[in-house]
């Protein structure tokens, strides 16, 4: 006998072929009925014999679309028959509670890749070529529900030829709303810096990549307008061209990514285990951060002073193209001056990038929300594994946002949790779910500032949601905290200390609760005592964060100055370590010392004068970094730390012990200055001494974990920060804590960064509006 079922699936669902997916099924099954988006995610109503729903359900819930991720279905049964005569797919709803998670940006499928190269086939060399599981998502879309009309393909009207491939059922572009060809779909467009159309080209001139493949080879740099923005690009084989890259954007030093044809060719410049090479094949298609080979023949300022490398293989049909005829790599730059936001707009883009690029391949699909590339790298210790959402995300944008992250737990009210000012990202929940944004930046100018107020408000409109309440950094000079204080006066305001922050994002990010030893290490953050603090131990739940151990306070002479540059740091350390004698000391670091400028330093450092204390474990490792001779000034956010890490010597086990003073929480830092001294003048290299440094504040972790668990029977260690994204400490604090017997928590689906600290801030707030504790 007949009976009517409604299902509504809820997850990321839409924009992945799950209604073509769903039909497919239910024509195989003989059922009747209908399948739509819905703004909660996908309404399915269903008649038939009971047996065969239960088997459609069942097969719905064990082999979804391989893009989508069911997170409920809930169903109804015994409904009255509504006497379907077949199943079909129809329009969407706007009636009902408006929430539905939304498909990130997916590489160019594999099907799509043979038809692209197939001269028979009628999308041949199109470079917008997409289907149902493949192309543009979340880039495009403006509102739900996921329709065409509803993103920025509402401009081009579909041709014949593709309105009958969307309304057939048996074809992979069934409902596939970026869909298009070359007769109605979007253009490219070849312009020089000028802005003008180069050498005649019409726009979708098929000669325009065979132009730019050439200008390339002749050293020059394209701006090319991808999925989420543009891309800076130029032969990455090609010193001068780098070295000119470099100059055009300001960019000293900071490493560029770089993009290549296939796996094959990135191992001929990196080490690339099985694991690694999964990451890259990926839909998600990140840069993957890989070892360096020692004969690997790219100039040194694609990376100046680094081990490591970012490669990323090709995600646009564009992409594809352009490196057809390329068996090297390409450098593939954000398309932006040095600390503003990427460009997406054709005009902007010709604006702001005229002086660094020589051509611009633009095209007429809008952009609607930019997005960067994410970056990811795996821990040696995570070398056997096979699932890339296991990888260690160090940026989470594009490929990853706005997927939503499933929570243990739920949230009573909806909470926008503004981030931190570097590496911003908002993040906005509701029930079960947090809405971590995509990359923002550095909150550092009005651009960044701009993109991080309209971000917000996109996402607000995307998912529904007006928030109740809204977390921030207590650091009051932080944009994103100006930000949130001068909202609506009535929405609850929430104030987080940072590194409480970052613990609970760490254990947010790993689903667990109640009480852990948190290890937070970064550059700076706002403390509760109002000072900068950065080398933090606690015991902290999501609620409450009880400060145990941190790094002495030293002085920073010249605040911010001395994050730029971080001789003033290791000039601290020393006058801290030996008072005034250290100028008498055999060090090269010495003996290149401005003296004047020191006796400036000095005098700031007795008397107190623009010099706020810190706790900071970035900071040290910054002066030890000056002190070995690596560097002195940096042009990018943790240069000192990386290059000092890209030194260590890997062979060296010794470590350098810290002071830790029975009964008391401050950890001496002057053994570790006074040994890494006499080492120097012993003629220690470098290398070593930066090993020694490292396993010393690896070291360091696991003995105050011990104390910890002797004092409190706590044996559940959380690690966050950016001092964490350096792979030779993680390692080995993971190492040395798993050996102690401990279970140790890390980051991998948000950044260990201050990419996740929006997470960690929208975690502590609802675990304080549960508890009542405001």
């Amino acid at each position: 006998m007949p009976t009517r079922t409604q299902l509504q699936v809820r997850g990321i669902v839409q924009g992945v072929g799950f209604r073509p997916y769903v039909f497919s099924l239910a024509s195989r099954g003989a059922l009747r009925g209908q399948v739509l988006n819905s703004p909660a995610g996908v309404l399915i109503d269903i008649e038939g014999e009971s047996s065969t729903i239960d088997r459609f359900i069942n097969e719905i819930t064990l082999n979804p679309p391989p893009l989508s991720l069911i997170e409920s279905v809930e169903r109804r049964d015994n409904l009255d028959l509504a006497n379907y005569q077949d199943f079909r797919i129809v329009e969407s709803t706007l009636n009902g509670e408006k929430f539905t998670p939304i498909s990130a940006d997916i590489a160019t499928c594999a099907d799509c890749l043979k038809e692209l190269f197939d001269p028979e086939d009628r999308r041949y060399r199109y470079p917008f070529i997409n289907c149902t599981n493949c192309g543009p998502r979340f880039t495009i879309i403006e509102d739900i529900p996921y329709d065409r009309a509803q993103t920025t393909m509402r401009d081009f009207e579909m041709c014949a030829q593709c309105r009958a491939e969307y309304k057939n059922p048996l074809d992979r572009r069934f409902h596939a709303e970026p869909t298009a060809c070359p007769q109605c779909g979007p253009r490219l467009k070849l312009m020089d810096a000028n802005g003008l159309l180069d050498c005649g080209l019409e726009d979708n001139d098929p000669s325009s990549i065979r132009i730019l493949q050439s200008a390339i080879r002749d050293g020059k740099i394209v701006a090319i307008k991808g999925i989420g923005g543009f891309h800076l690009a130029c032969d990455a084989l090609s010193a001068e061209a780098v070295e000119r890259l470099r100059q055009r954007k300001y960019r000293e030093d900071k490493p560029f990514a770089l993009m290549a044809k296939s796996v094959d060719v990135i191992r001929e410049y990196c080490l690339v285990s099985e694991a690694e090479a999964a990451l890259l094949n990926s839909e998600r298609r990140s840069v993957v951060l890989l070892e360096k080979r020692i004969d690997s023949i790219l100039p040194e300022a694609v990376a100046p002073r680094l081990r490591t490398l970012g490669f990323m293989l090709p995600y646009t049909p564009v992409h594809h193209l352009i490196l057809e005829d390329f068996d090297g790599p390409l450098v593939m730059t954000s398309g932006n001056v040095s600390d503003e936001p990427i460009c997406y707009e054709n005009e902007d883009a010709i604006e702001r990038l005229s002086n660094i690029a020589d051509y611009f391949l633009l095209h007429n699909r809008r952009i609607f929300m930019r997005t960067d590339d994410s970056i990811v790298r795996l821990a040696k210790y995570q070398s056997a594994i096979r699932n890339p959402q296991s990888a260690i995300v160090m940026r989470r944008s594009r490929g990853y946002s706005p997927a939503p992250i499933k929570t243990g737990f739920k949230f009573d009210q909806e909470i926008l949790a503004c981030g931190a000012e570097l590496k911003n990202t908002f993040c906005l929940t509701r029930d079960h779910y947090a809405f971590v944004s995509h990359h923002i930046g550095d909150l550092e100018n009005l651009e960044t500032l701009l993109s991080f107020e309209q971000g917000i408000e996109h996402y607000k409109r995307l998912f529904h949601l007006q928030p109740e309440v809204v977390a921030y950094d207590l650091h009051p000079e932080f944009l994103s905290t100006k930000y949130a204080l001068a909202l609506d006066e009535n929405q609850t305001k929430i104030g987080v200390q940072h590194h409480h922050a970052h613990i609970a994002s760490c254990m947010a990010d790993n689903s667990i609760e109640g009480e852990v030893i948190g290890v937070a290490m970064d550059g700076l953050g706002f403390g509760s005592d109002g000072r900068m603090w950065g080398g933090e131990f606690f015991v902290a739940d999501f609620q409450a964060a009880e400060r145990i151990a941190h790094l002495e306070y030293i002085p920073m002479p010249g605040g911010a100055r001395a994050i730029r540059e971080p001789w003033r740091m290791a000039a601290s350390y020393l006058h801290r370590t030996f008072g005034d004698d250290f100028s008498n000391l055999n060090l090269p670091f010495i003996q290149n010392m401005d003296l004047k400028a020191w006796t400036i330093l000095r005098r700031m450092i007795e008397t107190g004068t623009n010099s706020p204390e810190t706790s900071s474990m970035g900071r040290l490792f910054d002066a030890v970094s000056s002190l070995l001779g690596l560097r002195n000034t940096v042009n990018y956010e943790g240069q000192a730390a990386i290059e000092l890490e890209a030194i260590a010597d890997p062979d060296c086990i010794q470590g350098y012990e810290f002071e830790i003073v029975a009964g008391e929480n401050i950890i001496g830092v002057k053994a570790v200055v006074r040994r890494a001294v006499e080492d120097l003048l012993d003629g220690l290299s470098p290398q070593k001494v930066s090993a020694k440094f490292h396993f010393g504040v690896a070291s360091l972790i696991a003995a105050i974990a011990r104390h910890v668990r002797d004092e409190r029977g706590l044996n559940r260690v959380a690690l966050s920060g950016g001092v964490f994204q350096n792979m030779f400490l993680l390692e080995n604090v993971c190492r040395m804590l798993r050996r102690d017997g401990f279970e140790v928590f890390t980051h991998s689906r948000v950044p260990t960064n201050d990419g996740g600290i929006s997470f960690g801030q929208a975690a502590v707030a609802g675990a304080r509006l549960a508890s009542g504790r405001i």
